[in-house]
Protein backbone atom coordinates (compact mmCIF):
# COMPACT_ATOMS: atom_id res chain seq x y z
CA UNK A 1 0.00 0.00 0.00
CA UNK A 2 2.99 2.30 0.33
CA UNK A 3 3.10 2.78 -3.44
CA UNK A 4 -0.47 4.06 -3.41
CA UNK A 5 0.06 6.82 -0.85
CA UNK A 6 -0.14 9.59 -3.46
CA UNK A 7 -3.65 8.60 -4.53
CA UNK A 8 -5.05 7.30 -1.23
CA UNK A 9 -7.05 9.57 1.08
CA UNK A 10 -6.22 8.84 4.69
CA UNK A 11 -8.37 9.85 7.66
CA UNK A 12 -7.61 9.69 11.36
CA UNK A 13 -10.74 9.78 13.51
CA UNK A 14 -10.07 10.96 17.06
CA UNK A 15 -11.60 12.78 20.00
CA UNK A 16 -11.89 16.54 19.67
CA UNK A 17 -9.14 19.06 20.49
CA UNK A 18 -8.63 20.89 23.76
CA UNK A 19 -5.75 22.28 25.89
CA UNK A 20 -4.19 23.62 22.63
CA UNK A 21 -3.68 20.04 21.46
CA UNK A 22 -4.94 18.79 18.06
CA UNK A 23 -6.76 16.04 19.96
CA UNK A 24 -6.94 16.03 23.74
CA UNK A 25 -7.31 12.26 23.99
CA UNK A 26 -4.15 10.58 25.39
CA UNK A 27 -4.89 7.50 23.24
CA UNK A 28 -5.46 9.50 20.04
CA UNK A 29 -2.54 11.92 20.30
CA UNK A 30 0.23 9.31 19.69
CA UNK A 31 -1.36 8.22 16.39
CA UNK A 32 -1.74 11.84 15.28
CA UNK A 33 1.89 12.64 16.10
CA UNK A 34 3.12 9.41 14.49
CA UNK A 35 1.49 10.38 11.18
CA UNK A 36 2.96 13.87 11.47
CA UNK A 37 6.47 12.50 12.12
CA UNK A 38 6.04 10.21 9.11
CA UNK A 39 4.89 13.23 7.05
CA UNK A 40 1.94 11.23 5.74
CA UNK A 41 -0.85 13.52 4.46
CA UNK A 42 -4.12 12.77 6.23
CA UNK A 43 -7.41 14.34 7.22
CA UNK A 44 -8.38 14.69 10.85
CA UNK A 45 -11.96 13.90 11.89
CA UNK A 46 -13.68 13.87 15.26
CA UNK A 47 -16.18 11.47 16.78
CA UNK A 48 -17.77 12.19 20.16
CA UNK A 49 -20.65 9.72 20.03
CA UNK A 50 -19.14 7.13 22.39
CA UNK A 51 -17.02 9.00 24.98
CA UNK A 52 -15.70 5.82 26.60
CA UNK A 53 -15.21 3.76 23.44
CA UNK A 54 -11.87 1.97 23.13
CA UNK A 55 -12.12 1.96 19.31
CA UNK A 56 -10.89 5.56 19.13
CA UNK A 57 -8.71 6.54 17.46
CA UNK A 58 -9.13 4.73 14.19
CA UNK A 59 -7.44 5.22 10.82
CA UNK A 60 -9.17 4.56 7.53
CA UNK A 61 -8.65 4.68 3.80
CA UNK A 62 -11.37 3.31 1.54
CA UNK A 63 -12.35 -0.06 2.96
CA UNK A 64 -9.25 -0.27 5.17
CA UNK A 65 -9.76 0.50 8.87
CA UNK A 66 -7.28 0.23 11.76
CA UNK A 67 -8.91 0.46 15.20
CA UNK A 68 -7.25 1.35 18.48
CA UNK A 69 -8.48 -1.83 20.18
CA UNK A 70 -7.20 -4.24 17.52
CA UNK A 71 -3.72 -5.63 16.73
CA UNK A 72 -1.90 -3.56 19.34
CA UNK A 73 -3.41 -0.22 18.34
CA UNK A 74 -3.38 2.07 15.32
CA UNK A 75 0.39 2.60 15.13
CA UNK A 76 1.23 -1.10 15.34
CA UNK A 77 -1.46 -1.91 12.77
CA UNK A 78 -0.13 0.70 10.32
CA UNK A 79 3.37 -0.72 10.73
CA UNK A 80 2.22 -4.31 10.31
CA UNK A 81 0.15 -3.57 7.19
CA UNK A 82 2.87 -1.53 5.49
CA UNK A 83 1.02 1.79 5.48
CA UNK A 84 3.85 3.61 7.23
CA UNK A 85 6.62 2.10 9.36
CA UNK A 86 9.16 4.41 10.99
CA UNK A 87 10.68 1.53 12.98
CA UNK A 88 11.63 -0.82 10.18
CA UNK A 89 15.38 -0.64 10.88
CA UNK A 90 15.07 -0.10 14.63
CA UNK A 91 12.61 -2.60 16.05
CA UNK A 92 15.14 -5.39 16.47
CA UNK A 93 17.62 -3.25 18.43
CA UNK A 94 17.91 -4.02 22.18
CA UNK A 95 17.79 -0.28 22.96
CA UNK A 96 14.55 0.08 21.04
CA UNK A 97 12.90 -2.79 22.90
CA UNK A 98 13.99 -1.56 26.34
CA UNK A 99 12.86 2.02 25.70
CA UNK A 100 9.54 0.82 24.32
CA UNK A 101 9.00 -1.26 27.45
CA UNK A 102 9.58 1.82 29.62
CA UNK A 103 7.17 4.00 27.65
CA UNK A 104 4.30 1.58 27.06
CA UNK A 105 4.40 0.07 30.54
CA UNK A 106 5.68 2.40 33.26
CA UNK A 107 4.83 5.75 31.66
CA UNK A 108 1.48 4.61 30.31
CA UNK A 109 0.62 3.21 33.73
CA UNK A 110 1.66 6.47 35.40
CA UNK A 111 -0.40 8.58 32.99
CA UNK A 112 -3.49 6.43 33.52
CA UNK A 113 -3.09 6.81 37.27
CA UNK A 114 -2.54 10.56 37.07
CA UNK A 115 -5.55 11.20 34.84
CA UNK A 116 -8.11 9.18 36.79
CA UNK A 117 -6.72 9.08 40.34
CA UNK A 118 -3.79 11.42 40.96
CA UNK A 119 -5.52 14.57 39.67
CA UNK A 120 -9.02 13.29 40.48
CA UNK A 121 -10.10 13.53 36.85
CA UNK A 122 -9.80 17.32 36.55
CA UNK A 123 -9.01 17.11 32.82
CA UNK A 124 -11.39 14.30 31.86
CA UNK A 125 -14.51 16.41 31.35
CA UNK A 126 -12.98 18.39 28.50
CA UNK A 127 -11.54 15.25 26.93
CA UNK A 128 -14.46 12.85 27.13
CA UNK A 129 -17.66 14.30 28.57
CA UNK A 130 -18.08 17.95 27.58
CA UNK A 131 -20.98 17.12 25.22
CA UNK A 132 -22.89 15.11 27.84
CA UNK A 133 -25.27 16.17 30.63
CA UNK A 134 -23.45 16.72 33.91
CA UNK A 135 -25.05 13.79 35.73
CA UNK A 136 -24.31 11.27 32.98
CA UNK A 137 -20.72 12.54 32.70
CA UNK A 138 -20.28 11.94 36.43
CA UNK A 139 -21.57 8.38 36.16
CA UNK A 140 -19.21 7.63 33.26
CA UNK A 141 -16.33 9.26 35.14
CA UNK A 142 -16.84 7.04 38.21
CA UNK A 143 -17.15 4.01 35.96
CA UNK A 144 -13.87 4.81 34.17
CA UNK A 145 -12.11 5.56 37.46
CA UNK A 146 -13.24 2.21 38.84
CA UNK A 147 -11.98 0.44 35.70
CA UNK A 148 -8.65 2.31 35.81
CA UNK A 149 -8.08 1.26 39.43
CA UNK A 150 -8.85 -2.33 38.49
CA UNK A 151 -6.34 -2.25 35.61
CA UNK A 152 -3.70 -0.79 37.90
CA UNK A 153 -4.44 -3.30 40.66
CA UNK A 154 -5.36 -0.62 43.19
CA UNK A 155 -7.41 -1.51 46.26
CA UNK A 156 -8.13 0.36 49.49
CA UNK A 157 -5.46 -1.68 51.23
CA UNK A 158 -2.62 -1.06 48.76
CA UNK A 159 -3.55 2.39 47.36
CA UNK A 160 -0.73 4.27 49.08
CA UNK A 161 1.86 1.63 48.22
CA UNK A 162 0.81 1.47 44.57
CA UNK A 163 0.93 5.27 44.29
CA UNK A 164 4.53 5.35 45.52
CA UNK A 165 5.48 2.51 43.18
CA UNK A 166 3.86 4.13 40.12
CA UNK A 167 5.53 7.51 40.70
CA UNK A 168 8.88 5.85 41.45
CA UNK A 169 8.77 3.92 38.19
CA UNK A 170 7.81 7.05 36.27
CA UNK A 171 10.78 8.93 37.77
CA UNK A 172 13.14 6.12 36.79
CA UNK A 173 11.70 6.03 33.27
CA UNK A 174 12.15 9.80 32.83
CA UNK A 175 15.72 9.53 34.08
CA UNK A 176 16.53 6.71 31.64
CA UNK A 177 14.92 8.50 28.70
CA UNK A 178 16.68 11.77 29.58
CA UNK A 179 20.03 9.99 29.67
CA UNK A 180 19.33 8.20 26.39
CA UNK A 181 18.21 11.37 24.63
CA UNK A 182 20.96 13.72 25.72
CA UNK A 183 20.78 16.61 23.26
CA UNK A 184 19.74 14.54 20.25
CA UNK A 185 16.79 15.60 18.14
CA UNK A 186 15.17 12.14 18.34
CA UNK A 187 15.59 9.14 20.61
CA UNK A 188 17.53 7.42 17.81
CA UNK A 189 19.81 10.22 16.61
CA UNK A 190 18.51 11.83 13.41
CA UNK A 191 15.47 9.69 12.61
CA UNK A 192 11.99 9.73 14.15
CA UNK A 193 10.37 6.55 15.37
CA UNK A 194 7.10 5.44 16.92
CA UNK A 195 8.80 5.80 20.32
CA UNK A 196 9.21 9.53 19.65
CA UNK A 197 5.50 9.72 18.87
CA UNK A 198 4.63 7.90 22.11
CA UNK A 199 7.01 9.96 24.25
CA UNK A 200 6.15 13.30 22.67
CA UNK A 201 2.40 12.74 23.04
CA UNK A 202 2.92 11.66 26.66
CA UNK A 203 4.89 14.81 27.45
CA UNK A 204 2.64 17.26 25.61
CA UNK A 205 -0.42 15.85 27.32
CA UNK A 206 1.17 16.09 30.77
CA UNK A 207 2.48 19.63 30.24
CA UNK A 208 -0.63 21.06 28.57
CA UNK A 209 -3.57 19.03 29.87
CA UNK A 210 -2.72 18.23 33.48
CA UNK A 211 -2.89 20.84 36.28
CA UNK A 212 0.29 22.46 37.60
CA UNK A 213 -0.21 20.56 40.85
CA UNK A 214 0.22 17.21 39.07
CA UNK A 215 2.97 15.12 40.65
CA UNK A 216 3.80 13.51 37.31
CA UNK A 217 4.06 16.91 35.66
CA UNK A 218 6.52 18.10 38.30
CA UNK A 219 8.65 14.99 37.88
CA UNK A 220 8.77 15.44 34.10
CA UNK A 221 9.75 19.12 34.31
CA UNK A 222 12.83 18.16 36.34
CA UNK A 223 14.42 16.99 33.07
CA UNK A 224 15.12 20.10 31.01
CA UNK A 225 16.44 18.23 27.97
CA UNK A 226 13.17 16.28 27.69
CA UNK A 227 11.23 19.56 27.81
CA UNK A 228 13.44 21.09 25.10
CA UNK A 229 13.01 17.96 23.00
CA UNK A 230 9.22 18.25 23.26
CA UNK A 231 9.25 21.96 22.42
CA UNK A 232 11.44 21.47 19.33
CA UNK A 233 9.43 18.61 17.88
CA UNK A 234 6.15 20.35 18.62
CA UNK A 235 7.36 23.47 16.84
CA UNK A 236 8.69 21.59 13.81
CA UNK A 237 6.08 18.91 13.23
CA UNK A 238 2.88 20.20 14.83
CA UNK A 239 2.90 24.00 14.82
CA UNK A 240 4.75 24.33 11.49
CA UNK A 241 2.35 21.97 9.74
CA UNK A 242 -0.68 23.71 11.23
CA UNK A 243 0.48 27.06 9.81
CA UNK A 244 0.28 25.68 6.27
CA UNK A 245 -3.09 25.02 4.59
CA UNK A 246 -4.58 22.33 6.81
CA UNK A 247 -6.72 19.40 5.69
CA UNK A 248 -10.44 19.72 6.34
CA UNK A 249 -11.71 18.78 9.78
CA UNK A 250 -14.90 16.76 10.06
CA UNK A 251 -17.05 15.68 12.96
CA UNK A 252 -18.70 12.28 12.75
CA UNK A 253 -21.49 11.71 15.30
CA UNK A 254 -22.41 8.34 13.83
CA UNK A 255 -21.76 4.87 15.24
CA UNK A 256 -18.74 2.66 14.52
CA UNK A 257 -17.76 1.85 11.84
CA UNK A 258 -18.75 4.79 9.71
CA UNK A 259 -18.15 6.36 6.33
CA UNK A 260 -17.52 10.06 5.91
CA UNK A 261 -20.38 12.23 4.81
CA UNK A 262 -21.02 15.93 4.45
CA UNK A 263 -24.62 16.72 5.34
CA UNK A 264 -26.05 19.91 3.92
CA UNK A 265 -27.03 22.61 6.36
CA UNK A 266 -30.77 23.02 6.79
CA UNK A 267 -32.65 26.19 7.64
CA UNK A 268 -34.14 26.28 11.13
CA UNK A 269 -37.86 25.55 11.26
CA UNK A 270 -40.36 25.94 14.08
CA UNK A 271 -40.93 22.70 16.00
CA UNK A 272 -44.37 21.14 15.73
CA UNK A 273 -46.38 19.87 18.70
CA UNK A 274 -45.54 16.32 17.70
CA UNK A 275 -41.82 17.09 17.71
CA UNK A 276 -42.13 18.71 21.13
CA UNK A 277 -43.87 15.62 22.50
CA UNK A 278 -41.15 13.45 20.98
CA UNK A 279 -38.47 15.57 22.65
CA UNK A 280 -40.19 15.15 26.03
CA UNK A 281 -40.33 11.39 25.53
CA UNK A 282 -36.65 11.41 24.59
CA UNK A 283 -35.85 13.13 27.88
CA UNK A 284 -37.76 10.48 29.81
CA UNK A 285 -35.87 7.82 27.85
CA UNK A 286 -32.50 9.40 28.72
CA UNK A 287 -33.53 9.59 32.37
CA UNK A 288 -34.43 5.91 32.32
CA UNK A 289 -31.10 5.08 30.71
CA UNK A 290 -29.29 7.08 33.35
CA UNK A 291 -31.06 5.26 36.18
CA UNK A 292 -30.20 1.95 34.55
CA UNK A 293 -26.54 2.95 34.36
CA UNK A 294 -26.52 4.07 38.01
CA UNK A 295 -28.07 0.79 39.14
CA UNK A 296 -25.65 -1.21 36.99
CA UNK A 297 -22.58 0.65 38.28
CA UNK A 298 -23.71 0.40 41.90
CA UNK A 299 -24.45 -3.32 41.59
CA UNK A 300 -21.17 -4.07 39.78
CA UNK A 301 -19.18 -1.91 42.17
CA UNK A 302 -20.77 -3.53 45.21
CA UNK A 303 -20.28 -7.01 43.82
CA UNK A 304 -16.64 -6.37 42.95
CA UNK A 305 -15.81 -4.97 46.38
CA UNK A 306 -17.41 -7.98 48.06
CA UNK A 307 -15.36 -10.29 45.85
CA UNK A 308 -12.17 -8.44 46.77
CA UNK A 309 -12.97 -8.71 50.50
CA UNK A 310 -13.74 -12.40 50.11
CA UNK A 311 -10.44 -13.03 48.32
CA UNK A 312 -8.55 -11.09 50.99
CA UNK A 313 -10.11 -13.23 53.72
CA UNK A 314 -9.06 -16.36 51.86
CA UNK A 315 -5.50 -15.07 51.69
Amino acid sequence: MEGDQETEVYTLVARKPSFDLPTACPNCLPAYIYLKLAQLPFELAFNSTFPDSDELPYFESGTYVAYNNEDGGVIEKLKKDGIVNLDLQLQSLPEYLSLKALIVSWLEEALTYEIWVGTEGISTTKIYYSDLPWVISKVLFYKQTYMAKNRLGITKENAEQREKQIYKRASEAYEALSTRLGEQKFLFEDRPSSLDALLLSHMLFIIQALPVTSVLRCKLLEHSNLVRYAEKLKSEFLEASSSSPSPPLHSFPSSFPRKSSKPKSKPKVEKTEEEKKFKKRARFFLAAQFLAVVIYVSVMGGGSSEELEYEDEDD
